[in-house]
């Protein structure tokens, strides 16, 4: 192992966890904290800490140089982008690797490439990779816009090119709609992304959200199988699972291949997710983007393979090839995930940031909780709404159902609403537990006659 101690360049849960990790390799941490962070798990646990700036992510996590320069300041080996913030960066990553600093995560032209939606799109075309019938290409203007929508049919989605988390992404009823509404939705990408680059596909519903997990040494690619995302509202996850209960197995071969054959394409190295969309009757799949990170939902994957995904990151950046063959990943039962956020589910799922007066966690067979949230912790409302994420994993998907229900009775969180109650109600669901769900199962089933449906 080369790398010896690494910055984090994130908060929250995935800060603890990568610190967690470093710990068990012997590599020495440093958290990059906003002063809104000071008392944050991840600054207690870390063995050094550092002030990036101000609460506003612009002014800390977002900021390029302040992070780099606290990287050279504190002599570490690497930087390690977490998820969110500049964990999809090229620049930032290139910032790092011209400081003479090791990032964790593929290279810049990598994040480049695959960080353009259309351009990802286009290489998987030409890689043999199946994807939504659409444009090749961003469009120019509304006209062309127009005149492919006739040719795909309607409805159309609108996609921001650059676009990430389900944002700059709009459904299209008509013609009039994608005339009154396109300039709207490529000026809104230029203000979240950068740029006002949108490319239209045709729109596909009801679907169910199905992703591969893959790790890349920049020479070979191995896969560790699916995740089942189709919980949802707004295109952010909700709830994830490991194995898809819809994959068959003639599916996964494929799907995983695809995977597989597309991060080949760019020489990947490190962790990353092939997103697919997934027809009602599980039989095919369409490519939509890849996300060049580790995820929020990496346990599930980590629990049904035993791999840890993070030491893995770690190693691959410090120069070592694939530890693992594919014939080596083995899966074994089923893992679910719930993320638990400071949330009101029955008011449009509105932030709910303050202090958590009490904090009771589950544990018992089969559970973990990745957080870093602690009784008395006051959650900053300048960040993402995530205090928890509650794993559980056992032999069956009617079993780990069971165990969730169980975990789920046992966590006790007070001083702030979250969204313990909306998968109480989601796991109770007999569509749920038949696996009966897609991509609009909470809108238009769990919130069918609510009168926030339309947030959802």
């Amino acid at each position: 192992m080369t790398i010896r101690s690494v910055l984090i360049a994130n908060r929250g849960e995935i800060a603890v966890r990568i610190i967690r990790a470093c710990r068990e390799l012997g590599i020495e941490t440093v958290q990059a904290f906003s002063t809104a962070d000071e008392n944050s798990l991840a600054v207690r646990l870390a063995d050094r800490s550092v002030c990036v700036g101000g609460p506003s992510p612009t002014e800390s996590y977002l900021n390029v140089n302040a992070l780099v320069q606290a990287a050279l300041t504190s002599k570490v080996d690497a930087v390690h982008p977490g998820y969110g913030f500049l964990s999809e960066n090229a620049g930032f990553a290139e910032a790092v690797l011209a400081a003479g600093l090791t990032f964790v995560g593929p290279d810049p032209s990598a994040i480049r490439l695959m960080g353009d939606k259309a351009a990802a799109r286009k290489l998987a075309m030409e890689t043999g990779v199946p994807v939504v019938q659409g444009s090749p290409d961003p469009v120019a203007d509304v006209e062309e816009a127009a005149r492919l929508a006739a040719e795909i049919g309607y409805p159309v989605l609108v996609k921001a090119s650059a676009g990430g988390g389900g944002r700059g992404m709009r459904v299209m009823e008509n013609e009039k709609q994608l005339r009154e509404g396109l300039e709207r939705a490529s000026s809104e990408a230029k203000a979240a992304f950068g740029s006002g680059e949108v490319y239209i596909e045709r729109y596909i519903s009801p679907v169910r959200h199905v992703e591969v997990q893959v790790m890349g040494d920049g020479k070979d690619v191995i896969h560790f199988g699916e995740r089942d995302c189709t919980i949802q509202r707004r295109h952010q996850k909700l709830l994830e699972e490991s194995p898809s209960p819809i994959v068959s197995e003639d599916l996964r071969k494929r799907m995983t291949h695809a995977a597989c054959q597309l991060a080949r394409a760019v020489n990947y190295k490190g962790a990353g997710t092939l997103e697919f969309i997934v027809d009602a009757a599980g039989s095919e799949f369409f490519f939509i983007e890849m996300n060049t990170r580790i995820q929020v939902e990496h346990p599930v994957t980590e629990a049904v393979t035993g791999v840890d995904l993070v030491k893995l990151q770690l190693r691959v950046a410090s120069g070592e090839p694939l530890p693992l063959r594919q014939s080596d990943v083995r899966f074994h039962g089923h893992a679910i995930e719930c993320r638990i956020n400071a949330e009101d589910s029955e008011k449009g799922f509105m932030p709910r940031p303050g202090k958590l007066t009490e904090f009771e966690l589950p544990a018992g067979p089969g559970v973990r909780v990745d957080t870093h949230a602690y009784a008395s912790y006051d959650l900053p409302p300048y960040y993402d709404s995530l205090i928890a994420k509650l794993i559980v994993w056992d032999e069956t998907r009617e079993a780990a159902i069971a165990r969730m229900q169980r975990a789920l009775r046992e966590l006790h969180i007070s001083g702030v609403k979250t969204t313990r109650e909306f998968h109480q109600r989601l796991l109770a669901e007999p569509a749920f537990a038949k696996a009966e769900v897609s991509t609009q199962f909470v809108r238009d089933t769990m919130y069918a006659e609510h009168p926030m449906r339309h947030m959802l």
